[in-house]
């Protein structure tokens, strides 16, 4: 439901999104969107994805151009309903099936699935996507196809759109813009190196961008208007408990890993705008203008980390609809959250206190 600040009252404020990847947990994603699209005072000025992320970037920006805030509703909707009924990937996980179907229910179907579950991690070990796949089949590309308009994508004037890859030569970050986007740029932000073969764009090969940028935060800083960032985060950066399963550390790897081009870029940022304030020329003409959007900035963050962490990394790749469903219901209660505490902030103040909430 919309804040009890009605959008009359609001003076209407830019802000761009930063949407970090991490499989079907995008849900979360979308269901932050989905409520954040009702608040008429709120213009999403940019939006920098990553994976996950960058599908629901370019549905709400296909949606946007389609038919307005509710046009970026319904594609979004719309390509979450394809991923569910297409199962882009294997479906099954004991944490996620607790949630749909009960957990004696899911503890009786995880223990006849284990054997077939181990299965397929150990060919998934001995085996790469081009010896399982020659033929490079991903559902995925054809729910983006069939799902969002790339036309309207790259000439979309109500957003700036910024696409993060890897690039798998040199492990260089690649940002792709909306200018010339295509599904496939989309793809290779998604393209997980075990589950799919790299995507080759003008020659080069790239794979998922959250090794290198979950999502890029710069792009936003030098070219979108806004001067508010609202970070949409999914993976947990913190884990009180050591993991001692094989599973479990291998999951908490790949957090570690997709986390960290985060959290160093976010550790600049801070550090950057404590070197210009210990300078204490606020406002100054900067001979680079780097420095006058760094200072300007103001930060925020919707964090998915906490109730998404019981699912487990191994849920990401959970696609069932009543699970799609569970996860956009905790995004819409985190974006309520945060408007209620955090959305009088916008255009103000940075509700996120960067070197505090990276601080081991």
């Amino acid at each position: 439901m919309p804040s009890s600040t009605a959008p009359s009252a609001r003076t209407r404020q830019q802000v761009d999104l930063a949407l970090q990847g991490g499989g079907s947990h995008g849900a979360f994603t979308w269901g932050v969107l989905d409520r954040l699209l009702e608040e008429e005072w709120l213009e999403i000025a940019g939006i920098s994805g990553t994976s996950a992320g960058a599908m629901n970037a370019v549905a709400l920006a296909a949606g946007l151009m389609e038919g307005g805030r509710q046009g970026a509703r319904r594609v979004l909707r719309d390509f979450w309903q394809r991923v569910a009924q297409t199962s882009p990937f294997l479906p099954w996980n004991g944490a996620a099936l607790g949630a749909v179907v009960g957990p004696v229910a899911a503890d009786w179907v995880s223990a006849w699935l284990e054997p077939w579950k181990h299965a397929a991690q150990l060919l998934g070990q001995q085996f790469s996507p081009y010896q399982i796949n020659p033929l490079n089949l991903n559902p995925l590309r054809d729910i983006l196809l069939d799902t969002v308009d790339f036309e309207r994508v790259r000439h979309c004037h109500k957003t700036r759109l910024f696409v993060a890859a890897t690039q798998v030569r040199t492990g260089a970050l690649r940002v792709f813009d909306q200018s010339g986007l295509t599904a496939d740029q989309v793809m290779a932000s998604a393209c997980l190196p075990l589950l799919f073969q790299a995507v080759e764009i003008e020659g080069e090969a790239y794979w998922d961008g959250g090794y290198a940028g979950n999502p890029s935060l710069m792009p936003l800083i030098t070219d979108s208007p806004a001067s508010d960032l609202l970070l949409v985060q999914i993976n947990p950066i913190r884990r009180d408990a050591v993991p001692t399963r094989s599973g479990d550390i291998l999951d908490r790897i790949n957090e570690v890993t997709f986390n960290a081009s985060l959290v160093k870029e976010m550790r600049a940022i801070a550090l950057l705008k404590q070197l210009i304030a210990d300078e204490g020329r606020p406002g100054q003409a900067y001979h680079n203008p780097l420095f006058r959007q760094v200072e300007a900035l103001r930060v925020h963050l919707i964090d998915g980390g906490a109730s998404l962490a019981p699912l487990g990394a191994a849920s990401k790749t959970t696609t069932h609809w009543a699970f799609l469903t569970q996860l956009h219901g905790l995004g819409v209660q985190a974006a309520e959250r945060w408007l209620d505490q955090h959305g009088q902030d916008i255009g103000v103040r940075s509700s996120l206190d960067l070197s505090g909430a990276l601080a081991p």
